[in-house]
């Protein structure tokens, strides 16, 4: 593993300042002293720090350095190299392979699914093996995604064709997210194609499971050139996935990429936005059954690590009668699955709390984020409804007969 050097941090501690998990917790020690710094033990062979598995991998570290040292880079990076010394629990790595446990439970109905994991012997063993119950674990859909999206019918003679990247957060639990980003795509002109990528592996990485991560980056990467090659974009309407594509798999693996390769996907929302001024997607005059609308978007940190701006908020700002407001609040604090974890629920809520507060505080009547998991804590601590800014873009068009 060609882990990057630590000398280029000047040890301002930045990064602990805006850290959130810091300031809600004193288990962790904060991203220099367990990144940069302890990477100097680390390569001195002196051993790990605990608190290693505190770090949420949100990148606020990242976005704040002056100095752009990749420091989750070092964290992960440490939780690769520790997962080889010890076996990580079973709860990390049933997190970890969701897309793999669906595969396997597919015989089983997804009501039944549901229906046992709601059950209390079935909590009871979860919390033994150290899953959160108070954290609402996300329910199955009925059909995933991709099983949906084989019978979604497409109008005839599109001009334009554009690949679609759903991450598996759509794919296994929130398909409606994925059919509005089609139906929406088709108003544009395209005719949306779904090939057999599999989960960008950010959920392994986190929990330690490098090499699986790895496995996938490589199917991914030979996925994306076929439709690169072709000159059809690809875009993903999850951040997360998004940045795992455009910078990390170039920090973690960086031998499954030429130098001058950019495995970057196109951000949904940013597309939809340079549709609209190019013309493709016009958006109807308001009409009779059109509602007024008030809107808190919150902006999920691996967004903002981007560097890109807010196309999900500025999406938002494009359609008339909605009144939105940006929350502005930090991280939400789930940070994928690290809210699930039974150890780090409290720590997640207190992270979150600045953006629960803004929710309720804004007087809105739903809430949107580009993230599921963000949606899911929004949901749980905020106590409104979350969407995709894609579904409120499609409800306009529904509304208004476009």
């Amino acid at each position: 593993m060609d882990t990057p050097k630590p000398d280029r941090c000047i040890a301002c501690t930045t990064c602990t300042v805006v850290c959130p998990v810091a300031q809600a917790t004193p288990e962790f020690l904060g991203p220099r002293m367990i990144g940069p710094a302890h990477e100097r033990f680390r390569l001195l062979g002196l051993g790990e720090d605990k608190s290693l598995h505190y770090c949420s991998n949100c990148k606020n570290c990242d976005i704040s350095c002056p100095y752009d040292v990749p420091i989750s880079t070092f964290i992960m990076r440490a939780r690769a190299e520790e997962s080889k010394a010890r076996r990580f629990p079973l709860r990390d790595w049933l997190l970890a392979h969701a897309e793999l446990l669906d595969r396997w439970m597919r015989v089983i109905p997804a009501g039944l699914k549901n229906m046992g994991m709601s059950l209390p012997p079935v909590r009871m063993l979860l919390g033994a093996l150290g899953v959160s119950g108070r954290m609402p674990l996300p329910a199955f859909a009925r059909k995933t995604f991709r099983r949906q999206f084989a019978a979604l019918p497409q109008p005839q003679g599109l001009p334009r064709k554009v690949v679609f990247f759903p991450g598996c957060f759509v794919d296994l639990y929130d398909p409606e997210c994925g059919k509005d980003l089609v139906r929406v795509l088709n108003r544009a002109g395209y005719e949306v194609l779904l090939p057999p990528f599999v989960c960008c592996g950010l959920p392994q990485v986190a929990n330690g499971f490098w090499e699986d991560a790895r496995g996938n980056a490589r199917t991914n990467l030979q996925e994306l050139q076929k439709w690169k090659s072709a000159g059809i974009p690809v875009l993903t309407g999850c951040t997360s996935c998004s940045l795992m594509f455009k910078d990390d798999y170039r920090q973690y693996f960086p031998e499954l990429l030429p130098e001058s390769a950019s495995p970057a996907l196109a951000d949904a929302c940013e597309f939809l936005l340079e549709c609209m001024d190019r013309g493709e997607l016009v958006l109807p005059e308001p009409g009779a059954a059109s509602r007024s609308l008030s809107v808190v978007y919150h902006a999920p940190c691996h967004l903002r690590a981007q560097g890109m701006g807010l196309p999900g908020l500025e999406l938002l700002r494009r359609i008339p009668g909605v009144s939105v407001s940006n929350a502005n609040a930090g991280c939400c604090g789930i940070s994928g699955s690290y809210g699930f974890k039974k150890e780090k629920y409290e720590i997640s809520m207190r992270v979150g709390s600045r953006l629960f507060e803004a929710m309720r505080r804004s007087g809105a009547d739903i809430s949107a984020s580009e993230c599921g998991t963000c949606r899911v804590q929004m949901r749980h601590g905020g106590g409104l409804e979350a969407v995709h800014p894609i579904s409120l873009l499609l409800r306009y068009f529904e509304e208004n007969g476009g």
